[in-house]
């Protein structure tokens, strides 16, 4: 690695340091926005563990959306999306 470079990384590394400790202000945030996982499952009527067995994942990860410790990725998102606007539809397609 270059040396301007390895030295452009270490800064960027204190800064966010310094960030985190509160010791700076951060210049820009970028927030991203996500669907709640327990507004589309209350839509469809379901308790978490109902939910996460009709979409395929574990409860606690379930839980983790809706606590706001994780967010849906990829393909559960997409998912999330489809169920928010067309509810009935997913529980035809995924009830078995």
């Amino acid at each position: 690695m270059k040396d301007e470079l390895f030295q452009e990384l270490a800064a960027s590394l204190k800064e966010g340091g310094a960030i985190l400790r509160g010791k700076k202000k951060a210049t820009r945030k970028t927030t991203l926005p996500w669907l709640e996982a327990r507004v589309v499952r209350e839509k469809l009527g379901l308790s978490q563990s109902q939910f996460a067995a009709l979409i395929g994942i574990s409860p606690r990860t379930l839980q983790n959306w809706e606590q706001g410790h994780r967010c849906p990725e990829g393909t559960a998102r997409a998912l999330l999306r489809i169920a928010e606007r067309n509810a009935k539809a997913v529980l035809e397609a995924l009830h078995a």
